[in-house]
């Protein structure tokens, strides 16, 4: 299996080449441009900003961390990712834009394959319901199931981008153990099973990702005092729309996931 370039050498590489045309032609050659390909889910297109690029279900944003990373390293951006996405449909629908260019990808993705959004359906009705068994059913199929549907997507990633820094970026967790939200009920020890399946999910997301040589955006520790009902919030709570609820909004975005992957690329 090959090893992704990392985006560090780029500037090297493409100047290197710039060097060699312009010895061959003269001086008339022109800098590449990087060819940025994103991945995933409702995470990645943008859900949660409130803002979008068009009418789409997919629900993409320039607020959203492709957005602000490509415009920040000057990158052509084909932004594939879309909200409700699965692991399936990655490998269905999203890897079009994938070939021998292609010179960096991200992802998130993994979620929607757990039933995450009914989990923490479940755990905000009112008492006596409860969401043990769904929280429990979710770990077990992240451990169980998940990793080889990311090796599905990851080898596909692969094939068809074999020149391609992959970065696998992961899902922060949602809760400080606080309720702040009059509308919706989740316990303080709901939330705290939901963290640790969340942290489940980042642990399995991860060793997937480390497997494959991909670097792992792991936003969990930069999402730190930023959780739902937390003074400075970079997620929603429940929201109106509902779509809207427990996904970063512009500030997680720009200040939770693009300010970390600026430091990897």
């Amino acid at each position: 299996m090959s090893h992704p370039r990392r985006i560090s050498t780029m500037a090297g590489a493409l100047l290197a080449a710039v060097v060699s045309v312009t010895a061959l032609t003269g001086g008339a050659a022109q800098a590449q441009t990087i060819e940025y390909v994103a991945l995933g889910d409702s995470y990645a297109s943008g859900v949660g900003t409130r803002d979008y690029i068009d009418d789409s279900s997919c629900r993409r944003s320039d607020a959203a961390y492709p957005s602000l990373l490509a415009d920040a390293i000057g990158a052509d951006l084909t932004f594939a990712a879309c909200s409700g996405a699965k692991t399936g449909d990655v490998l269905n629908n999203q890897l079009g834009g994938l070939s021998d260019s292609t010179d960096l990808v991200t992802i998130t993705i993994g979620g929607n394959d757990t039933g995450w959004t009914g989990v923490v359906q479940k755990c905000a009705y009112p008492y006596p319901w409860t969401c043990t068994k769904e929280i429990d059913a979710a770990e077990a199929f992240i451990r169980d199931a998940l990793p080889a549907r990311l090796n599905d997507v990851y080898n596909a990633i692969e094939d068809a981008a074999p020149n391609a820094e992959v970065i696998v970026v992961g899902y922060p967790l949602l809760f400080n153990g606080e309720e702040c939200n009059a509308i919706t009920r989740i316990s303080p020890g709901e939330q705290a099973a939901l963290n640790d399946a969340a942290d489940l999910l980042g642990d399995v997301v991860g060793t997937v990702a480390d497997s494959h040589g991909f670097q792992y955006a792991d936003v969990r520790t930069a999402f730190d005092d930023h959780a739902v009902c937390d003074d400075t919030e970079w997620l929603n709570g429940i929201s109106y729309p509902i779509a809207e609820s427990y996904h970063p909004n512009k500030s997680g975005q720009k200040d939770g996931y693009f300010t970390l992957l600026d430091t990897l690329v």
